[in-house]
């Protein structure tokens, strides 16, 4: 049975004091008897990832830290960028790529998500390699060629034992912050085209162990029948991880 993997994303939210608190409130809330039943990783902006690094090893919590986004070089002439080979020594677990506010607000290609995927992997990291439509892409029934798609493409030269250790996340545009999430059933076909594609790609060992989650206006109301469905193996969750009593919830409900 595949552990479920919450993964809170905090986006550009929460300088390092308040990233501080919220992880410190969320260790009342969410405790060892969670953990056990699901993984949770947090991903703040990179000013917090010293300072949220720092309470989850001083106070040995079960959270996994996370980073948002790498290039896919480990060095360079690349001002603004963040080397996977910094998150490495930082202790950072889980990386996020391919999300799709970098591919459409920052003109990421699914040839420099395979990059991320291939640069994070190779640093021992965990890749949560995001795919999903836009509304327009829905609408003209393109949803599973436009995230099959990315799927193919983003791992493309992965072996079969890399592509079956990340996580893929299924994040329909359309419900990104806008309230709107897709029905579990919706969901739950997507995810399981995605693990279909996943068996074709690296066999189905690989189609087994690979973690599929979901994301898009995921809150507490929802979490419980989404992840009750047999391709859903987790939740990247956007605004309700900004709040600790909202991201608890989740993660109990989602364990």
């Amino acid at each position: 049975m595949r552990k479920p993997l919450i993964s809170g994303n905090w986006k550009m939210n929460h300088n390092h004091f308040e990233a501080i608190q919220t992880v410190q409130k969320l260790a009342y809330l969410v405790g060892k008897d969670e953990l056990e039943l699901a993984d949770v990783s947090i991903h703040p902006p990179f000013t917090d990832i010293r300072s949220v690094q720092t309470v989850i090893d001083s106070d040995k919590l079960g959270y996994a830290l996370g980073a948002q986004h790498c290039h896919f070089e480990d060095k360079g002439a690349f001002t603004g960028e963040v080397s996977p080979v910094f998150l490495a020594k930082l202790g950072v677990q889980y990386v996020i790529c391919g999300h799709s506010e970098r591919r459409e607000l920052f003109g990421e290609t699914d040839e420099m998500v395979n990059k991320k995927v291939a640069a994070i992997q190779q640093h021992g990291m965990t890749p949560i390699f995001c795919v999903g439509e836009t509304l327009d892409e829905r609408e003209a029934g393109h949803t599973e060629s436009k995230v099959l798609g990315q799927v193919r493409a983003g791992l493309a030269g992965r072996s079969p034992q890399q592509v079956g250790s990340l996580v893929i996340a299924y994040e329909p545009i359309w419900a990104i912050g806008t309230g709107r999430t897709a029905t579990s059933d919706d969901a739950q076909q997507v995810c399981a085209a995605i693990r279909v594609c996943v068996a074709d790609l690296a066999g189905a060992q690989a189609a087994e162990s690979v973690r599929v989650q979901y994301g898009g206006s995921v809150k507490s109301s929802n979490i419980a029948e989404l992840i009750a469905q047999p391709d859903i193996d987790g939740a990247l969750v956007g605004g309700a991880s900004l709040d600790a009593d909202e991201f608890a919830r989740i993660c109990k409900l989602g364990a």
